[in-house]
């Protein structure tokens, strides 16, 4: 199997200059499976730097592709020998024009922060997930309030809390209405991935403190953010916390904040009278 697997890597090296970036494309989501055949030093020295190359290609589908594919070749030689090149591009893709790549780049995230490790994460790549909120193309945004609570299940409540929770605060605070909106909805689903009494401590304040925020899509993001967390919590909780803030949000003079509030109130209704029988 080895000497065959070494002359499929000499071709890799060939087809890595394919004039067809579609060739280099379907190059970058297979090759890295001769990894586990070649074995770690043949991988480093034969393998590597064509996958590199691939890193460096001026097709950013290219280069993705060698990103999502990535796990063989980080399980044969460790992720701190990637570290330095795949940085650079990770950062090129999170930033390409095409908002398809930056949206296939979030939902690579979770896989990145296992391969790349906890403390290289939080320091390299944390404040870009959290950027993400402020993208101009809405399902980007969404797709990063989603990002982020994928890393708080991953990662844990207390890492969240210590290194995610701080800068999503922070863009709660933002001029712009849409940032601190996402901020809202990234904040209730970062909650759904704590435990209960984390949730309490630490997301449920700023979410109650946002319903008085100016705009009205941000307080009927709060009434929806409360919905959802609502049931994670015990009745005192829920009736002197969520309750009040949720009829003071009844009576808002926006039809939208009113409706909203209704619904969230009327679904926590039902989840805790079921909770009782």
């Amino acid at each position: 199997r080895v000497p065959v697997a070494r002359r499929l890597v000499a071709r890799v090296a060939t087809l890595v200059e394919d004039d067809s970036e579609n060739v280099r494309a379907a190059l970058a989501m297979v090759a890295t499976d001769l990894a586990p055949v070649l074995g770690r030093d043949a991988t480093i020295s034969q393998l590597l730097p064509p996958m590199l190359l691939l890193l460096r290609d001026s097709t950013s589908e290219v280069r993705l592709n060698i990103i999502s594919s990535l796990s063989m070749l980080t399980d044969v030689i460790g992720a701190e020998t990637l570290i330095q090149s795949l940085f650079p591009a990770i950062l090129d893709l999170a930033e390409d024009g095409k908002w398809r790549i930056r949206l296939a780049v979030i939902e690579r995230i979770p896989l990145l922060a296992r391969q790349l490790g906890k403390e290289f994460f939080t320091d390299r790549l944390l404040s870009l997930c959290v950027g993400w909120l402020g993208d101009d193309i809405s399902s980007i945004r969404e797709a990063a309030a989603k990002n982020l609570r994928e890393l708080t299940a991953l990662l844990g409540a207390e890492w969240s809390t210590s290194n995610l929770l701080p800068r999503v605060m922070r863009v709660m605070e933002h001029p712009s209405y849409l940032r601190r909106m996402n901020a809202v909805q990234a904040l209730a689903q970062m909650a759904t991935a704590m435990d209960a009494q984390t949730a309490q401590w630490e997301a449920l304040p700023p979410l109650l403190e946002m319903h008085c925020d100016p705009v009205p899509n941000v307080r009927f993001n709060v009434a929806k953010g409360l919905g959802k967390i609502g049931p994670m919590f015990g009745q005192s909780v829920y009736r002197g916390q969520i309750v009040p803030i949720l009829d003071i949000m009844k009576e808002d003079m926006d039809g939208d904040v009113r409706y909203f509030a209704n619904e969230a109130s009327d679904e926590l209704c039902v989840a805790f009278e079921n909770k009782t029988q």
